[in-house]
């Protein structure tokens, strides 16, 4: 367990979902494999990772749609392992495709929906005109799902999962594949949730997203969570450092050995082709470096300086480049 989550136990002792040592496997490679960690009521917490990860298979674990090997499920205090329709009248599921009917309208869809959860229908009809209006949808109310846009799509599936209101809301990837301006309304649908009160779990591939949005996230690769804490304890030790992008032309393979050499209270990583990254404690002065750069028969095109991010974390902790998480998302269409 990280910093963030000594914090949330000191500040808050309950906990709505607490994991410990949860596993799956799929022909015997461990998709999921012995993680552990606690959301208190409440929180925007934050799932990363990239293709493969494991994110889609902890969902699935927690909303009693898989079953683990082993380990242990707790929602809201109820045991969901052995029983995992236990805490389904707490949660909403917003899946990372779509499960709605493609022949009914939004209305209609809407309104199913809450009579899966035993709305009556007076109650149900104006629960779906509200949620229409909220979501921008209320002109597309009698047209058929299948005539959706992508965001439209994405926007009628969420208002589905918080039909009922639930406690708990478990997003995955909620604005993949969808135009800016719909992802942009989704993630600002899924802050006034959350400042409501709702407990969401969001899975994500966007890094920004998360920065944006989360409070506290844990990193899984490879089925494993390999850090958990919050958005301010991940950034703090790179806000004490000063970074620069370089990016340069006609470079030789060893340029960032030469200038290690000549700068050694920098640090030099070539983070893609024709582009150094430099870090130091100290103020970074742009002019050595580009006359050292320039005499090495390479030419400075553009040098800017970097502002801290969760992507910078990230690569850290994981050793993946963000671009990799979004090429094999595009790719895929999914994780496990």
């Amino acid at each position: 367990m990280g910093a963030g989550d000594a914090g949330l136990r000191a500040g808050a002792p309950d906990f709505l979902i607490e994991v410990n040592q949860l596993t799956k496997t799929f022909n015997g490679v461990p998709a999921v494999d012995q993680i552990s960690f606690r959301v208190g009521p409440g929180e925007l917490f934050g799932f990363l990772g990239p293709n493969g990860a494991g994110k889609t298979t902890t969902i699935n674990m927690l909303t009693g749609l898989a079953r683990p090997d082993s380990g242990t499920i707790r929602i809201a205090g109820l045991e969901c392992v052995t029983n995992p329709k236990a805490a389904q009248h707490l949660i909403g599921v917003i899946p990372d495709e779509s499960n709605l009917y493609p022949e009914l309208s939004g209305f209609d869809n809407l309104c199913f929906c809450a009579s899966l959860y035993g709305m009556k229908k007076g109650q149900r009809r104006a629960r779906a005109r509200e949620l229409l209006d909220t979501f921008g949808l209320k002109e597309a109310a009698n047209r058929k799902f299948a005539g959706y846009s992508k965001g439209m799509k994405r926007k009628l599936t969420i208002a589905a999962g918080i039909i009922h209101h639930p406690r708990i809301l478990f997003l995955d990837e909620p604005t993949s594949g969808i135009d800016v301006a719909s992802a942009r309304r989704i993630r600002q649908l899924i802050a006034e949730l959350n400042d409501a009160g709702t407990t969401i779990f969001l899975t994500t591939h966007y890094l920004e997203e998360a920065e944006r949005l989360c409070k506290r996230i844990a990193f899984i690769v490879k089925g494993r969570i390999v850090r958990t804490d919050t958005i301010a304890d991940l950034l703090q030790p790179i806000l004490e450092k000063k970074a620069m992008l370089i990016s340069v032309s006609n470079a030789s393979g060893d340029l960032c050995d030469r200038l290690s050499s000549a700068f050694p209270r920098f640090e030099f990583q070539a983070v893609s082709s024709g582009h150094i990254r430099v870090e130091s404690a100290d103020a970074i002065h742009i002019g050595p470096l580009v006359r050292f750069i320039e005499s090495q028969g390479a030419e400075v095109t553009e040098a800017r300086r970097l502002q801290p991010s969760l992507e910078d974390v990230f690569v850290r902790v994981t050793g993946i480049e963000p671009d990799v998480m979004k090429k094999e998302k595009e790719k895929a269409g999914g994780d496990l």
